[in-house]
Parts: C-alpha cells; sequence; structure tokens
C-alpha cells in the first residue's frame, strides 16, 4: 500500500496487537474528492484475508472507531482487515450545512440526486462500488462483511439487504432502522433525494425488508436501553417485526443501562468482529 502505482495513500502507520493501523486517503471519483479511511491488518494477514468494512455515525470521521472502537484487538486475533472509511467527502468545494446531521459528516450512505449535494455526495456508490473494488485491488481479495453504528449502522444493513452478493455478513450497534419515519431520515432525505418517498426507501432497511429484500445470513444488531436516540430516531422494534416477517435471520440484542456512545459500542465489538468472521470463513 502507498507505493506510486497505488490509489491508497498512506499518511500514518501505527502498530497495534501485532498488527497494523495504517491512517490514510484515496482519490476518489464517486465523490470527487479525497476520501480519507483507516485500514487495520492483522499479524499473519493474507492476501485474501476477509475484511470488514465499518461504516461511522453522524458527526464522526474515520478516526472516531479507530482511537475509541477498540477493534484492533479482536481484530488481530480473529484475522479480520478492518476498513473504516469517512462518512461524507471533505473539502472547500464541497457543500454544507449549518445542521449536524446533514453535510459534512452525515453523507447517510445515499447517492443525493438534488442540489446543491449531488455532485460529491454519492456515499452508496462509494461504499457499494469503488471502496470495495479499492480493497481488492490493494488491501485483500477476500470476502467482505459490512458493520456500522448509528447512521453507519443503517448504511450497514442497507449495503446487507441490496447487495447479499457482496457483503457476506452484516451487523449494526444502534442503527437507524426506519430513517423514512423519523426526524434524521426527513432531514437528510428530503435535502438529498428530493421529495420522492419510493426513492427514500431504497435506503430504508425495514423497508427494503418489507419489499422482499434479505440477507442469507443471520443479522446481528446490539441496542443499548439508555439511548436517548432509541425511540425517536433508532426504531429497532419496527426492523425486528420486518424481519420476523420476511424471516430473516435477526438476533437483535437490547442492553440495559448503555447509551449511543464508544463506550457501548467497544463494549460489544469483539462479538460483531466474531459474528463477521465466522460467516466471512465460510464465504
Amino acid at each position: 500500500m502507498g507505493d506510486a502505482t497505488t490509489k491508497l495513500n498512506e499518511s500514518k502507520v501505527i502498530y497495534a496487537f501485532g498488527g497494523r493501523q495504517m491512517i490514510g486517503s484515496h482519490p476518489s471519483a464517486r465523490t470527487s474528492t479525497d476520501m480519507a479511511l483507516s485500514v487495520f491488518t492483522p499479524p499473519g494477514v493474507r492476501p485474501d484475508s476477509p475484511v470488514l468494512i465499518y461504516l461511522s455515525g453522524l458527526t464522526c470521521t474515520e478516526q472516531n472507531v479507530t482511537t475509541k472502537g477498540g477493534f484492533q484487538r479482536a481484530a488481530a486475533e480473529l484475522g479480520l482487515i478492518v476498513v473504516c472509511p469517512d462518512t461524507s467527502p471533505r473539502g472547500d468545494d464541497v457543500p454544507n450545512d449549518e445542521g449536524w446531521d446533514l453535510g459534512k459528516g452525515a453523507g447517510f450512505y445515499v447517492d443525493a440526486t438534488q442540489a446543491p449535494w449531488q455532485t460529491h455526495y454519492q456515499m452508496w456508490r462509494y461504499i457499494s462500488e469503488e471502496l470495495p473494488a479499492l480493497i481488492r485491488a490493494e488491501i485483500s481479495t477476500g470476502p467482505l462483511g459490512i458493520t456500522g453504528h448509528s447512521m453507519g449502522g443503517h448504511g450497514a444493513l442497507v449495503a446487507g439487504l441490496r447487495r447479499p452478493d457482496l457483503f457476506k455478513s452484516v451487523s449494526a450497534f444502534a442503527p437507524i432502522c426506519n430513517p423514512c419515519d423519523v426526524a434524521w431520515g426527513h432531514k437528510a432525505f428530503g435535502a438529498y433525494l428530493g421529495t420522492d418517498r419510493d426513492a427514500w426507501a431504497a435506503y430504508d432497511a425495514t423497508a427494503l425488508l418489507e419489499s422482499g429484500a434479505t440477507h442469507p445470513a443471520p443479522i446481528l444488531i446490539d441496542q443499548g436501553l439508555a439511548d436517548a436516540f432509541l425511540h425517536p430516531q433508532l426504531r429497532p422494534a419496527a426492523f425486528a417485526k420486518a424481519a420476523e416477517v420476511a424471516e430473516q435471520g435477526l438476533t437483535l440484542r437490547m442492553h440495559p443501562g448503555y447509551d449511543h456512545s464508544y463506550y457501548f459500542v467497544a463494549t460489544f465489538m469483539a462479538d460483531h468482529l466474531a459474528h463477521h468472521a465466522a460467516i466471512l470463513a465460510r464465504a
């Protein structure tokens, strides 16, 4: 990684648990910007080692989970490569919003169709096409899994249900499960996608299940019961109900006392990595 023939540029390398934590970036054709990301490679990494993509939540960059998620030890033990992209395009020419839940740090993993967002905010094709192609060309040809937190959990569930051929394992921490019916989704989808609610439904995991989309592997979701966003924004019960009707395998674990923070994510991170490692070993 990082030589003159690659697109992935390393800016920093840190060694942890016998593995290698890289911080870097690459030029993106989808967002027309440089996209930041971190990549952890475990000791004994192979050219076909399994890869887990982690999608972060609102206001985050690739740094939040890299420094707070505590995934490196479990990833090293399980032989998992972990790739953590940024949550949105960034740069002086990239449009933004005064609110923290739209614009930079809030790409929502959709392909925007509305001005002024459509030029740069092409996060769906970035995570479902460009990033996997970069991983296969420069990091590993092994099977891919996907997970994420909050807005990133929304992105992971949507990616798994829309592209089960690509993402062989799926999990989420406190995901936005039904964005078509909550304020965060109304704001983001209205801005990025306009008023066509059919376009919204393509990025709503609950709506996807209701339309017949499923994933062949069981999905793992962890949710804290002390999460202030649980009822107004996240709605895991709606996803669980749709999963039951669709006969989608789902383990939804509700944890008393846990909130929406990275303390919660770090607590259950090893469980999620083990979930992915077991499924990807059979992929």
